[in-house]
């Protein structure tokens, strides 16, 4: 039977896969874009899923532990990054500049406001389900997440 340390590996590895995939196919199959900051959340989950790739090889017990530890905290930083996001899109704060389209002046300025606006906008939310965005799942599992695989090696009785 595996460890309660083995199961938060095996979550460590398996949640950002999942949510990646989850990614890609929203994008792929359902036709849903990613915007600047829906990018800036897979990355820690890239990062999350080499160090938990990494940790399967790896035979000292409390290193592992640390590689694991980093890839929740990879896990809940893709989190941090839904939160904000999801923020931008439900009007509670303003997103970057970059990354939404305030079109405002006249004549060339206005024209050339329009040319340089994102094509995907980060701050509407372009699907949503129950009231919560893709970005706002990301946050509820990403940070759910990496607080459980925290707890969970937390847990472990072995060192």
């Amino acid at each position: 039977m595996a460890s309660k340390f083995d199961k938060a590996h095996i979550l460590a590895f398996l949640l950002p896969a999942a949510l990646l995939g989850g990614a890609y196919g929203s994008e792929f199959i359902g036709g849903l874009f990613p915007c600047e900051m829906c990018w800036w959340q897979r990355y820690p989950h890239f990062a999350a899923v080499a160090i938990a790739l990494v940790a399967f090889g790896v035979r000292n017990t409390g290193f592992r532990k640390v590689l694991v530890a980093l890839a929740a905290l990879a896990i809940a930083t893709s989190g941090f990054i839904g939160g904000f996001h999801a923020g931008v899109e439900y009007g509670y704060w303003e997103g970057l500049t970059a990354c939404t389209a305030t079109i405002s002046g006249s004549g060339d300025d206005l024209l050339q406001s329009i040319m340089n606006a994102p094509l995907v906008r980060c701050d509407v939310a372009p699907w949503t389900l129950f009231g919560i965005s893709l970005a706002g799942y990301n946050f509820l599992l990403s940070f759910g997440g990496a607080m459980l695989i925290l707890a969970m090696i937390w847990r472990s009785k072995k060192i």
